[in-house]
């Protein structure tokens, strides 16, 4: 798998609903999308999909538009960070299993976000 690949899925994506969703953002930039349809569309409850919004949008992979409901949407921060995702959409459609088995073979999010916490810190 591209090293980089490897390296966004380390440090961005937590499970593989996590990377469903953003890839299904990612491929479809122009529409808004709810809790509820998101949920639907990658076969998991309400409350497991705000939680991976919440996520995504805290990680700057998307945006929240302050609607009733709220929306969420794929927005670019960079060519490069749009590239990166080309290449990991790439991957997932063409490497899926050893994709999601890298996925989950990593440690938790929790433990994830424990040791970004030191590297943010780190670079201060």
């Amino acid at each position: 798998m591209d090293p980089a690949v490897e390296r966004f899925l380390l440090d961005s994506i937590d499970t593989v609903p996590h990377l469903e969703a953003l890839l299904l953002l990612f491929q479809s930039p122009t529409t808004a999308w709810t809790v509820a349809a998101l949920a639907a569309r990658i076969y998991v409850q309400e409350k497991q999909a705000n939680g991976i919004l919440e996520d995504l949008t805290r990680r700057s992979l998307i945006a929240r538009n302050e609607q009733n409901p709220p929306q969420y949407q794929y927005l670019p921060r960079s060519p490069e960070q749009s590239a990166l995702l080309d290449r990991v959409a790439q991957t997932y459609r063409t490497q899926l299993v050893q994709l999601t088995r890298f996925i989950h073979s990593n440690a938790s999010g929790s433990v994830r976000d424990f040791a970004r916490a030191f590297r943010l810190k780190d670079k201060d």
